[in-house]
């Protein structure tokens, strides 16, 4: 089954568009803006995203920016009220796949996102990765780190962070970046946050003498399996 993502900020369209999607055997999530759209993708695969541009807190237009650089293959397409064709260049040179203003027919809708899906592959489900992290087997997707004897489930986070820790074993990994991929945001409350998790990650791990997440002062970390 298809999954689409409504990113909409209008209460009844963006239900009239679900319901009337979901009709026509689409797996439909909506969401009211830019921000709650990055957090659920951090969690679930979409084939397609639907976007309107006005919205509060995060647009349309700053959010495809931030899609083009971490889901580079993503559809997506704007159903907005603007008509300019400086907004419709705007939307279509951040990557959109088509641009529909309104009010449209929600049948033009469906004919335009079939023949999106018909030029590009889906977008499939990330497959469940498994690694060997010392004497630890790590699930992401399950939020699973475990060894022979024992289970620990983590968080999101404490697992996102892990993950991009272990895939960059043996390398200087500056703070910046981490919070910059893991938070979004680089200010004060996001750093004591990164200490903190930092701080439970090698809680867990403490077990295997072997792997050791190593504070460069200044700079970051480098995760490190001897």
């Amino acid at each position: 089954m298809i999954k689409i993502l409504i990113v909409e900020d209008d209460l009844d369209l963006g239900d009239l568009l679900k319901q009337y999607l979901e009709l026509n055997k689409f797996d439909v999530q909506r969401v009211f803006n830019g921000i709650e759209a990055r957090e659920i993708l951090k969690e679930q695969s979409f084939n397609i995203l639907i976007l309107d541009v006005m919205m509060p807190k995060e647009d349309g237009f700053t959010l495809a920016q931030k899609l083009q650089i971490k889901y580079p293959d993503l559809p997506f397409l704007f159903v907005t009220a603007r008509k300019m064709k400086e907004d419709i260049l705007t939307g279509l040179k951040l990557g959109a796949d088509d641009y529909i203003t309104k009010p449209f027919d929600a049948d033009e809708l469906i004919l335009r996102i079939q023949n999106i899906l018909k030029r590009k592959p889906l977008v499939k489900e990330n497959k469940s990765e498994t690694y060997s992290i010392g004497k630890f087997i790590f699930e992401p997707k399950n939020l699973l780190l475990k060894t022979s004897y024992s289970e620990k489930y983590l968080t999101e986070k404490e697992a996102q962070l892990l993950e991009y820790l272990y895939k960059n074993k043996d390398c200087v990994i500056r703070r910046e970046d981490i919070l910059n991929h893991l938070w979004e945001e680089t200010d004060f409350f996001s750093g004591r946050s990164l200490d903190v998790f930092i701080s439970r990650l090698r809680k867990y791990l403490s077990e295997d003498k072997s792997i050791q997440i190593e504070s460069l002062r200044s700079v970051g970390y480098r995760f490190i399996i001897t």
